[in-house]
């Protein structure tokens, strides 16, 4: 299955990105084999709309997951129109991550955990 991690770095070793769409990165994990591609979020630096954009970008590459620490109104339901399940509050390194979700121990979210902008370093609008 392939899922999408927001992430601070490029590789396996870095930690989860609290925020998803302002993350600098993506790791887009297959978590049979954990072979995985990183890709550069270049809607962080938006003024507004990078939650959306991030969420359209992760789908178009095909992910059946994402995994964060956390995700706002916008951007969960761009995912969740997509049928991606969002599961939030992850932390740790991204392996540490893909294999607490492979255990079964992470589950998808239904709703936002956070409020739109919350991700822009103002606490929310």
């Amino acid at each position: 299955m392939k899922v999408a991690i927001s992430a601070t770095g490029r590789t396996l070793d870095d930690a989860v990105d609290p925020r998803f769409g302002r993350c600098s990165t993506f790791l887009l994990v297959e978590t049979d084999d954990m072979t995985f591609e990183a890709i550069e979020n270049g809607n962080s630096s938006l003024g507004g709309g990078a939650g959306i954009q991030a969420a359209q970008l992760v789908a178009h590459k095909g992910v059946k997951a994402v995994l964060t620490g956390n995700c706002g109104p916008n951007a969960h339901q761009t995912l969740s129109a997509a049928g991606i399940d969002v599961i939030v509050g992850c932390s740790g390194t991204v392996s540490e991550v893909v294999a607490r979700f492979k255990a079964g121990q992470l589950q998808p979210t239904t709703a936002p955990n956070v409020a739109s902008h919350s991700g822009m370093g103002g606490g929310g609008r």
